[in-house]
């Protein structure tokens, strides 16, 4: 485990556009963190990116010879879902912690898997919920929970966005496809506002006219939770991009846009509505993966357990499950109950870093990132 008086060392296991163009530059901004290695199966994006951020560099095929070399303490993985298993058991196998993009697997069975190992071991493992370190987004849930508009009782979003039809998204099926790429981003909203864990799920998707992926590419979900209370959303991979989500309590309203994106521009901002009397919160940028990597690095430093740990993601990911049920019976299904995780955000998971300027992308596309 590193000291208090360095900083931890990260890989970055895929060179993507969340990497290039997210991760990369946000570690930046943090003073206890900093980039070492690169683990990239394109040698393009090996040559620009290493010598830009003067990294020691690995092909995919010496990733056991990168872990036994000791170069880091820790790794940003942001690979293609169905890979995250792959690449996650075998770093906390050699007891390096592991920061894990969302979806946290293609299954329950993967998402188990990485538990028992990080329990196993006592390496670290954080999903990269970023939104669990933004500001406007924590004012937002704190004050659900406190009661400011009453009872909780109806979630409806959007999030859509077009994808390349050459794009890996768009090529690997239901694993790869809207449902778990975007899904969690309205899924682990409503169970954050809330407070509460489904235990139904509907679902109905379509093939857009003119789609060329290999899966629904149009979802709209509905969610059944105790008390009555209901959920629904719709995310899309061949529409306009857009994002917003609307809860409605027995006291007023929240309405938020943006609400799940980041980068230059993206104020997570919203529009509360309580006994008839609107006012208009717009919070200022930060930058999302600097905030959420200073906290996992607090957590590595401190040898403090992470919020958004393993079983968070998996609490997602057997409703996603759930959610690909659904579409392929036709019927709803149940879920077991679950108890409510306790919401108690430490204070020093709110996060404010100025955002980080975006260098040029490497544009070099390899199947794998």
């Amino acid at each position: 485990m590193p000291s208090t008086a360095r900083k931890v060392r990260y890989g970055v296991v895929a060179g993507g556009s969340i990497s290039q163009g997210a991760f990369m530059p946000g570690i930046g901004q943090t003073d206890n963190s900093e980039i070492t290695v690169l683990v990239t199966g394109d040698e393009e994006k090996a040559r620009q990116l290493g010598e830009r951020y003067a990294l020691r560099t690995y092909h995919y095929d010496q990733y056991a010879q990168m872990l036994a070399a000791r170069e880091v303490d820790a790794l940003y993985i942001a690979t293609p879902n169905f890979r995250h298993r792959e690449f996650v058991v075998p770093a906390l196998e050699a007891g390096i912690h592991v920061l894990l993009e969302k979806p946290m697997g293609i299954s329950e069975a993967d998402c188990k898997a990485m538990i028992e190992v990080s329990k196993r071991t006592g390496a670290k493992l954080m999903v990269a919920y970023r939104l669990h370190c933004e500001p406007g987004t924590l004012d937002m849930i704190e004050r659900v929970h406190k009661g400011d508009f009453g009872d909780p009782r109806l979630f409806t979003s959007i999030f859509t966005q077009r994808v390349k039809p050459n794009n890996h998204r768009a090529q690997n099926g239901f694993e790869a496809g809207p449902v778990p790429d975007m899904g969690p981003y309205p899924l682990n909203m409503v169970r954050q506002l809330f407070n509460a864990e489904p235990i139904e799920v509907s679902a109905m998707g379509v093939r857009s006219p003119g789609s060329t992926m290999d899966t629904w590419d149009t979802v709209t979900v509905s969610l059944r939770f105790e008390d009555e209370r209901l959920a629904q959303f719709t995310v899309s991979y061949t529409l306009p991009s857009t994002e917003r989500f609307q809860l409605l309590g027995t006291k007023g309203e929240i309405e938020a846009s943006p609400c799940f994106g980041y980068g230059e521009g993206v104020a997570i901002s919203y529009r509360a509505t309580i006994d008839g009397e609107t006012r208009v919160h717009v919070n200022p940028v930060v930058d999302q993966f600097a905030g959420e990597t200073a906290y996992f690095s607090d957590c590595i430093l401190n040898n403090v357990a992470p919020e958004p740990d393993g079983e968070e993601g998996w609490r997602d990911v057997r409703v996603v499950e759930a959610i690909k049920r659904a579409l392929e019976a036709g019927t709803p299904q149940r879920l077991e109950p679950l108890p409510a995780r306790p919401f108690a955000r430490r204070s020093e998971q709110r996060r404010a870093f100025a955002l980080a300027p975006v260098p040029p992308m490497v544009d070099a596309e390899s199947p794998a990132e």
